[in-house]
């Protein structure tokens, strides 16, 4: 009898990889802090998932050439911009404090799905070895 991994760990991979891309645009925001004219993007976990694991579907597509073209994708979501509280002279909208605490949460929330998957293996490893 198989194991298939996909049922058996559900969808914490796939939070796993996505928490790790998010981090990485915190990370770009945070770099360009003091960037002129730099604009803070995120992406919505919870919408991002939802259409990753198959219950909502929705893509924009540009059908005639003066449609204007969607944003820039990841993950297959479109990446949002951040409101700042304050704006700054020079335009940027990173706001260190904010995006140092979003990243914070977004790290833990990575060990929260790394734990997940550690606790299906071990598991997974106890009915293998009959426990």
């Amino acid at each position: 009898m198989a194991i298939n991994f996909d049922n058996a760990l559900g969808m914490h991979p796939l939070a796993l990889t996505m928490r790790e891309k998010r981090s990485e645009l915190l990370a770009a925001n945070l770099a360009n802090a003091d960037t002129p004219d730099y604009k803070a993007r995120d992406l919505d976990f919870k919408s991002v998932l939802k259409q990753q694991s198959g219950n909502e579907h929705v893509s924009m597509e540009r059908t005639q050439v003066g449609h204007l073209s969607p944003g820039r994708e990841w993950l297959g979501a479109d990446l949002k911009y951040r409101n700042p509280g304050q704006a700054s002279l020079d335009g940027n909208t990173v706001e260190e404090h904010i995006e140092q605490a979003k990243y914070a949460e977004n790290a833990i929330q990575y060990q929260a799905s790394l734990r997940f998957i550690n606790g299906r293996f071990q598991g997974l490893m106890a009915a293998i070895r009959g426990e």
